[in-house]
């Protein structure tokens, strides 16, 4: 949810550029089952704007309610919302609304945490009890400093706290420049994720050839920067180049990647994996057994763009440890 608090942060920072005022929405609790888990958050612009959400899209009319009185006295104060009787979803929900207020040392720091891809942690007090709390809010941690999200925000002795250790935001590292990346850059913007391109200067490609994208990596895959990679990259290999990718895998055989996907069938992943064990046969085995080729599920895909959710669906499962199933056949709860 890194990359969700990421574009509040941005929000904010446009808002109060033209003195809008900002409440922030955290569900600090859930009693049953709802669309979205605790820890979600969403932010409210004194002009009835919002950013993001806190469900399917039921309950923020009445967040947006509900925050007036914040916008008025900036007082924390916490809603509930009970889905059993409205929604169907069998949950009953606490949001936190308080006002949203940061510092320009905050903003600061939060960029460079980010740009850096550190991780941080976000603290909420509240009490499970309708009405305002005075004094009760959020602040988050950069390592050893902690800020406030008002300056009304104090410590709390008898406060229920929710807590979330924010990770970097999830990468994408896209190698290739054909079309199929251009789609799959596309898809995995769209979940919010940071995505980058690798290309060599052969084929000619600038950031601009896909839209929206963080940075375009252009060099020869021996320059490859694998210090980049960390445990939050997934790296889908599709030069459509069995050369190139053979390059890039002797360069990436001594990183990490959450996820590392090779398009083409079977038989080329298995030739490829073959010749690099040729070339190091010191290599990790578990490198080798975590290259998932063919890349994506099997969902029937075929267009470009079915192929992209196929591969983006088994990235998910990859990076949150599950096994595709259809949720009518899920016995135990969603989440």
């Amino acid at each position: 949810m890194t990359h969700e608090f990421k574009k509040i942060i941005k929000e904010y920072i446009i808002a109060s550029s033209t003195n809008i005022k900002c409440v922030l929405a955290t569900v600090v609790h859930l009693d049953g089952s709802s669309y979205r888990k605790p820890g979600v958050r969403m932010l409210i612009r004194e002009d009835n704007i919002m950013i993001g959400a806190v469900s399917g899209g039921c309950v923020e009319k009445e967040v947006l309610f509900q925050a007036q009185s914040v916008f008025e006295n900036q007082t924390a104060k916490l809603m509930t919302y009970d889905g059993r009787f409205r929604l169907g979803c069998e949950g009953l929900l606490y949001i936190l609304l308080e006002s949203f207020s940061l510092s320009e040392e905050l903003i600061n720091d939060f960029n460079l945490v980010i740009e850096n891809r550190q991780s941080f942690e976000l603290h909420t007090s509240y009490q499970k009890e309708y009405g305002v709390l005075d004094g009760y809010g959020s602040n988050i941690q950069f390592n050893s400093k902690s800020y406030t999200f008002n300056k009304n925000t104090k410590e709390q002795s008898k406060a229920l706290y929710f807590t979330q250790s924010m990770q970097p935001c999830q990468r994408l590292l896209l190698i290739g420049g054909e079309h199929d990346a251009v789609q799959l850059a596309h898809f995995g913007l769209s979940m919010g994720w940071e995505v980058n391109v690798a290309v060599t200067p052969k084929e000619n490609k600038t950031i601009s050839d896909f839209p929206g994208i963080d940075t375009l990596i252009d060099c020869e895959p021996e320059d490859f920067p694998i210090e980049t990679i960390d445990k939050n990259t997934a790296i889908l290999l599709m030069t459509h180049s069995y050369v190139k990718d053979l390059k890039y895998l002797i360069m990436l055989k001594n990183s990490s990647p959450t996820y590392l996907g090779v398009l083409g069938p079977i038989k080329r992943r298995e030739k490829l994996l073959s010749e690099l064990l040729e070339y190091d046969m010191d290599i990790d085995l578990d490198f080798i057994e975590g290259v998932h080729g063919p890349a994506g599920l099997n969902i029937g895909a075929e267009t470009p763009q079915e192929i992209a959710i196929s591969i983006l669906a088994e990235i998910l499962t990859v990076i949150r440890k599950t096994h595709p199933v259809m949720l009518k056949d899920k016995l135990k709860p969603i989440h």
